[in-house]
C-alpha cells in the first residue's frame, strides 16, 4: 500500500482524555478515531491488524472443529424475557423498541439467538456435538467507557457456543477451545495466564479467563509463586487451618466508642490488632437481607457470598437501608442479640476468633470480648473473604502473589442454564426429549488489539508482533524528488509485494524527520530507508523492536528480511 493513498492520521501531541498508553498510541498512531464515548472508529492500520487477529481465531477455531456463522446485532426481547436475562442483565443492555412498539435489544452477547436456532434446527442428538461461532460487533451501555478500546460501549468480540449430549461430550470441547484460546494468544505474542474465574452474568459454573498481564488491569490476578496455579481475586479459594487460640473467654462488655467507626478506628481505640475485630455488613441477597461477618483484616467476596448462597443478586445495603433494616448506623453494626431479625453467615476465620471486638448495634457503642457460639449465632460458616497476597496457594504449592491483568477471553459451561429456561431440546436415541448441554467461549477481539499495544510499546510509539502488524516492513525513501531514491524505493516495494510480504511505501512529500517519527509511531517490523547511496543499491535496514541497523545491497534485502521476521 502507498502511504498516500491510505489515512494514517498520526498526532504529534498525547490526547488529553487519553488516560493508558494503548490509547495514547493507538489515537497518535492513528489507529482509532473516537466517534463518541466509548464507540470508535477502526482506521485502515487498526482494520488491517483486526482482520489478521481474526485470521488467528479463525483458523485455531476452523481446527477445534468450530463453525463460523453470523447471527443478527438485532434481538428480539422475546428471546431475552424467555432466558429471563431482560430483567436481570441491568442498564448495559442496550434497548430499543421499533415503529410497531415492539422492544428489541441490541447484542451483548448471543446466547439466546444461538439456543434458538439450534432448537428449531437441530433435533436429533445425531446432530450433536455442535460447536458454531461468530466474530460480530456488540454493544453494552458501559456506565465509564475508559480506556480506549478496553471498555467501550461497542466492540468486536468472537463468540462461540456448543451444544451436547452429555457433560463429557462439553468437557472434550471446553478443554479443546482451552488448548484454541492457548494458540491464539500465544500466536498474538500476548504475556498473559489463563486463570479460574466467575461466569458472572452468563451463567453456568466452570469457566476460566485469559488475562494479558499489565499494570492498568482491571482485574486482580491472584497466582502461586511456585506453581501454574492461578485464578481472579473472586475465585480464589482461602485453605488457611484457622487455630482458635487457647485463651479463656472473657465477660461480654459493653462499651462507649464515640465517632469509633471504622475498624481501623476500633482497633486503635481498642488497642488490638484489626485481626481481633469482626466486621459486620449487611447485604441484600436476592432481595432479602442478610448479615456476613469477616475478620477485621479481610474483606467480603460478594461473588464467594452469591455462589455459597446460591443467590442471583447480591446487594451491599447502604447507610440508610441499614438502619431501616437493624435500626443503626453501619459503624456499629455487629451480631450479637440479632436472633430472629436477620440471618447471619460467617466467613471460617470468625469460627476461631476469641474475646473479639465487634459493633453493638447501637450508635457509638461496641461489644468487647465477644466469642462465637456464646455470644451469638451462625447459620452457617464458609469461606466469603477475598485472599490475600501471602495465604497459601489453593493447590497447595507456594504462596499467593498478586498482578493486574486485562481479561481478553472468557470460556464457560453454561450447562442446561439457557436450554431449560427456552426450553430447548433435542431426541435422544430413545425418542425422549433432553435439555441440550452448552458451552459458550468468547474472545474480545477489539479488546485483544487494545492489549497487543498496551504489551508492545516504547517511548517512540508501538511496536508491533510480526504476525499482527498491520504491514511487515515500511519502504521509506527519504527525498522524493530524488529519482534514484524513488525507482529504488519502488522496486522494493514491488520485491517486498512479490514475496507476499505486506508492504508500506512512504511515498509522501514530508521532510525526512517527519517520516521517520511517523514511523516510529506506527511500529512496524522492518523499515527499510533510501538514502544518498540509493545510486549504488545500498539500503539501512532498521529492526523496529531493538533498534538494530544494518547497511545492505539490494540483493541482500530480501535474505535479510527473511531472517528477521521468520
Amino acid at each position: 500500500m502507498r502511504q498516500s493513498m491510505t489515512l494514517i492520521p498520526t498526532l504529534r501531541e498525547v490526547p488529553a482524555d487519553a488516560d493508558i498508553k494503548s490509547h495514547q498510541l493507538l489515537l497518535r498512531a492513528g489507529f482509532i478515531r473516537q466517534t463518541a464515548s466509548g464507540v470508535y472508529t477502526y482506521m485502515p492500520l487498526a482494520k488491517r491488524t483486526l482482520d489478521k487477529i481474526e485470521r488467528i481465531i479463525r483458523e485455531e477455531m476452523d481446527n477445534a472443529g468450530a463453525a463460523e456463522l453470523l447471527m443478527p446485532a438485532l434481538q428480539p426481547a422475546e428471546l431475552w424475557q424467555e432466558s429471563g436475562r431482560w430483567y436481570t442483565y441491568g442498564d448495559e443492555l442496550m434497548r430499543m423498541h421499533d415503529r410497531h412498539g415492539r422492544d428489541f435489544a441490541l447484542g451483548a452477547t448471543h446466547e439466546e439467538v444461538i439456543t434458538s436456532i439450534v432448537n428449531d434446527d437441530v433435533p436429533s442428538y445425531k446432530r450433536l456435538p455442535l460447536t458454531l461461532y461468530q466474530i460480530q460487533t456488540k454493544f453494552r451501555d458501559e456506565k465509564r467507557p475508559r480506556f480506549g478500546l478496553l471498555r467501550g460501549r461497542e466492540f468486536i468480540m468472537k463468540d462461540a457456543y456448543s451444544f451436547h449430549t452429555s457433560a463429557e461430550s462439553l468437557d472434550d470441547v471446553y478443554n479443546k477451545m482451552y488448548k484454541a484460546y492457548m494458540n491464539i494468544f500465544t500466536r498474538c505474542g500476548l504475556d498473559f495466564r489463563a486463570v479460574l474465574a466467575d461466569s458472572g452474568a452468563i451463567g453456568g459454573k466452570d469457566t476460566q479467563e485469559f488475562m494479558v498481564l499489565s499494570e492498568i488491569g482491571e482485574d486482580t490476578i491472584a497466582y502461586s509463586d511456585s506453581s501454574d496455579y492461578a485464578a481472579n481475586i473472586e475465585m480464589a479459594e482461602c485453605v488457611i487451618e484457622y487455630v482458635r487460640p487457647a485463651e479463656e473467654e472473657k465477660e461480654l462488655e459493653k462499651i462507649a466508642t464515640p465517632n469509633q467507626k471504622t475498624i481501623a478506628e476500633v482497633s486503635s481505640f481498642f488497642n488490638v490488632e484489626p485481626q481481633n475485630c469482626i466486621k459486620s455488613l449487611v447485604f441484600k441477597i436476592d432481595d432479602e437481607p442478610v448479615m456476613i461477618l469477616v475478620r477485621g483484616d479481610h474483606d467480603v467476596n460478594d461473588i464467594k457470598v452469591k455462589n455459597v448462597l446460591n443467590a442471583k443478586t447480591v446487594e451491599l445495603c447502604d447507610q440508610k437501608e441499614t438502619e431501616e433494616i437493624l435500626g443503626c448506623p453501619t459503624g456499629s453494626l455487629g451480631p450479637s442479640g440479632l436472633e430472629g431479625k436477620i440471618k447471619v453467615y460467617a466467613d471460617y476465620a470468625v469460627k476461631a476468633l476469641v474475646n473479639a471486638v465487634c459493633g453493638a448495634n447501637e450508635d457509638g457503642f461496641h461489644f468487647v470480648n465477644v466469642n462465637p457460639g456464646r455470644d451469638f449465632e451462625v447459620e452457617n460458616y464458609a469461606d466469603f473473604r477475598f485472599i490475600m497476597e501471602g495465604d497459601p496457594s489453593p493447590d497447595g504449592n507456594g504462596t499467593i502473589r498478586f498482578a493486574r491483568g486485562i481479561e481478553v477471553g472468557h470460556i464457560f459451561k453454561l450447562g442446561t442454564r439457557y436450554s431449560e429456561a427456552m426450553d430447548a431440546n433435542y431426541l435422544d436415541e430413545n425418542g425422549r426429549a433432553q435439555h441440550y448441554i452448552m458451552g459458550c467461549y468468547g474472545i474480545g477481539v477489539s479488546r485483544t488489539l487494545s492489549a497487543i499495544a498496551e504489551q508492545f510499546n516504547d517511548e517512540n510509539g508501538l511496536v508491533w508482533p510480526t504476525n499482527i502488524a498491520p504491514y511487515h516492513v515500511h519502504v521509506i525513501p527519504v527525498n522524493m524528488k530524488d529519482q534514484d531514491q524513488v525507482s529504488l524505493a519502488e522496486e522494493l516495494y514491488e520485491l517486498c509485494k512479490t514475496n507476499r510480504y505486506d508492504v508500506l511505501l512512504d511515498d509522501r512529500s514530508e521532510r525526512p524527520g517527519v517520516k521517520f517519527k511517523d514511523s516510529d509511531l506506527i511500529g512496524l517490523p522492518i523499515r527499510v530507508t533510501i538514502g544518498k547511496r540509493a545510486s549504488e543499491g545500498i539500503v539501512e535496514v532498521k529492526v523496529r523492536k531493538t533498534g538494530e541497523s544494518f547497511e545492505v545491497d539490494k540483493a541482500e534485502l530480501l535474505p535479510l528480511i527473511n531472517n528477521l521476521l521468520k
